[in-house]
């Protein structure tokens, strides 16, 4: 039996359209062309699509690197590395969150570092013995300004190449600097793979492989589950049925994909999100993800959602209720932790199958260069034009159908995370639309596209922490307080030419909001 398979589906209102869309894609031949890469399932043009379909044979890839990546790691132990730190943006850092929270800590302890608040990064360099700490630089482009940021501070700390590794594509600017600089190691991963789909490429499982985790276990259960994702019934390919009914339940109203998940591997909601949300979020359509929204009462939930559970679900309400109560739901199994490989390839191909449902390059981002250059621009010459709308007034404009979304530039250890994913549930309750919470600058390697090229039903509320410290970036003209703040001022600029409805606002003006109080 598959170890991502379907257990259980109630689609419902939707089980018609999923009906048309699996004959749609019988019809157009779509399971073969994906394996055959065939770029003409989803554009007459090739570009970022010929380039971009490396993944779906390299967990092989990586089985057939196990002495690479195994005597890299027994030479971090036998050289007393007891912590390891992952400095990656997106496709480079959201697979080894994933890894660091799913599985327990082996010799060597797994951290991600993914934020420009300066708190974050004090954390790291405060917490850390540089003796036996290896950073890790994460980029497929090698030139990502969070990445660079954070290898520049801690090689300016510590400026030993044997405590430093980088993974990247072949030709990249940072493998270069790896090599001059003698880093410990440079792993180059096959060029032909997106970010978002790099999970069972050196990105995601030389981290894994630090972390203890048997890594050739996780990418062996992705290979066991390639059979499966080949053949062209979806009563055997979970993938083509999936793919059917994200697509299938965006085309019927109901794009608000919630994720329920197994406790053991819940933050696979991350990874999740980036892949859903930047590969169908385009041309005014996409699956928009929801994840650790907790279960609430059923009538805070609208018409417009799916609900895939994986794994074991405790919870008093259940999805019993929410499918009696007439809501598409869709049961995937899962055994254990390791098979986070099947699932990684399980989603990848239902989220393609469901680009091509839709009608869209489910390998590009355009939107997403629009926030780089807009940070870029705040950088250079300052922030003008910033919205002023207030708490209030925005959310006088949330309707039935769309979806809130909280996006934090904070301190991911600080407290202030907790208390906003409190928040986030009251005004879902209250407004009754589904809400999403994003750290910043993380989202805006994940979600961001989905933001600003997906439905525009998004409502944004943006939350940016003061810096009681700050950090000086080595080489550049600003700090990381900064960097941070520039990222936030340049994605609301791009929110508000877009047309979206968005507003910054401050943690008091939330919390008096939802205790109907003051700010103290």
């Amino acid at each position: 039996m598959s170890s991502a398979g379907i257990r259980r589906e109630r689609l419902g209102p939707i089980a018609g359209e999923v009906a048309g869309a699996l004959a749609e894609l019988d019809e157009r031949e779509a399971v073969r062309r994906l394996w055959e890469r065939d770029h003409t399932l989803w554009s007459s043009d090739p570009t970022e699509l010929s380039d971009r379909m490396g993944w779906l044979e390299v967990a092989a890839d990586m089985v057939a690197a196990a002495a690479e990546i195994d005597e890299f790691v027994a030479g971090c132990r036998a050289d007393g590395v007891t912590d390891a730190v992952v400095m990656g943006m997106g496709g480079s850092s959201l697979f080894p969150e994933v890894i660091a929270a799913s599985f327990a800590p082996g010799a060597i302890r797994l951290h991600v570092l993914d934020s420009t608040d300066p708190a974050a990064v004090g954390h790291v360099a405060a917490h850390l013995d540089p003796e036996t700490t290896l950073f890790v630089a994460s980029s497929k482009s090698g030139s990502t300004v969070e990445t660079r940021s954070h290898l520049d501070f801690f090689w300016e700390r510590d400026p030993r190449g044997d405590r430093f590794a980088v993974v990247t594509d072949p030709g990249s600017a940072l493998g270069a600097l790896a090599r001059e600089r003698g880093f410990r190691h440079v792993f180059e991963n096959r060029p032909d793979i997106g970010g978002r789909y790099s999970a069972l490429s050196f990105f995601g499982l030389v981290p894994a492989a630090l972390a203890g985790v048997d890594w050739a276990a996780l990418a062996g259960r992705g290979l066991a589950q390639e059979a499966s994702l080949r053949d062209t019934d979806p009563a055997v390919n979970v993938g083509l049925r999936l793919g059917a009914a994200m697509g299938a339940a965006v085309r019927a109203g109901r794009d608000k994909l919630t994720l329920l998940i197994d406790p053991s591997i819940e933050a696979f909601g991350l990874w999740l999100e980036q892949l859903l949300a930047e590969s169908t979020g385009k041309q005014g359509t996409g699956v928009v993800p929801v994840a650790d929204e907790a279960l609430g009462p059923v009538d805070v939930y609208g018409d417009d959602r799916l609900f895939v559970s994986i794994g074991h679900v405790d919870h008093p309400i259940g999805v019993d209720v929410l499918a009696d109560a007439g809501h598409p739901v869709i049961e995937l199994d899962l055994g254990d932790a390791l098979d986070l490989g099947a699932h990684v390839i399980v989603w990848e191909v239902a989220t393609a199958l469901c680009g091509a449902v839709l009608g869209i390059n489910p390998f590009d981002q355009p939107n997403v260069a629009e926030a780089k250059e807009a940070t870029n621009a705040v950088l250079e010459s300052g922030a003008s034009g910033l919205p002023t709308t207030t708490l209030a007034e925005v959310l006088l404009e949330v309707k039935p159908g769309d979806y809130l979304s909280i996006q934090a530039y904070v301190d991911p250890n600080g407290d202030e995370v907790a208390e906003l994913q409190e928040i986030r549930l009251e005004l879902r309750d209250e407004l009754q639309v589904a809400t999403t919470f994003g750290l910043g600058p993380r989202f805006l390697h994940s979600t961001g596209q989905l933001h600003k090229g997906g439905p525009p039903t998004g409502v944004f509320l943006q939350v940016v922490g003061a810096d009681a410290t700050d950090a000086e970036i080595p080489g550049r003209a600003f700090t990381f307080s900064q960097l941070k703040h520039a990222q936030a001022d340049g994605d609301l600029l791009t929110l508000a030419r877009h047309g979206l409805r968005s507003a910054r606002v401050t943690m008091a003006e939330l919390a008096a909001h939802v205790n109907q109080g003051e700010p103290q």
